[in-house]
């Protein structure tokens, strides 16, 4: 009797650890209408910003946006994507320095950026933070950080 029970232990063990292997299971991903459409709205494609602190505004159309934890059929909320391609489209949206949540609900928030060319482009996740079905995403944009300008030496006047 006392193998029957270590091999059902064995058995119940490989089965485990082969559901672990194969990654979690994750829930269907929730709709969205065909026509919904996530887009920046500013700062432009292209765009010179002297400084590197500004304003990310955020747009949305044909669903509503939603703070996370809250599941209501056609809405979401925003992650701003910095200089990162797009995240696997089946699993919650990463949550580090290229992948700011916006799960209060916010259509705009500021940033700063160091100088340099950077990518920024919107991804919408549901309530849990994974991407809808049809995923949303915005146009990727480049904009530009320019250096500082050096100070300029000091001089004696007499």
């Amino acid at each position: 009797m006392k193998n029957h029970g270590a091999a059902l232990l064995l058995l119940a063990t490989a089965a485990a650890l082969s559901l672990t292997a194969a990654g979690p299971s994750l829930a269907d991903p929730k709709p969205m209408p065909e026509n919904a459409r996530v887009y920046i709205i500013w700062p432009a494609d292209g765009q010179v910003i002297p400084g590197g602190k500004f304003w990310v505004r955020m747009g949305l159309s044909n669903a509503g946006i939603a703070p996370a934890g809250i599941d209501k059929k056609f809405t979401g909320h925003h992650h701003l994507l910095i200089d990162a391609d797009l995240p696997p489209l089946d699993q919650p949206i990463p949550n580090d320095k290229h992948h700011l949540h916006f799960g209060a609900g916010q259509t705009e928030a500021q940033i700063e950026l160091p100088p340099g060319r950077h990518t920024l482009q919107l991804l919408l996740g549901d309530d849990k933070h994974i991407p809808h079905d049809p995923p949303l995403y915005s146009k990727k944009i480049t904009i530009i950080v320019p250096p500082s300008p050096a100070p300029r030496p000091q001089t004696e006047t007499q």
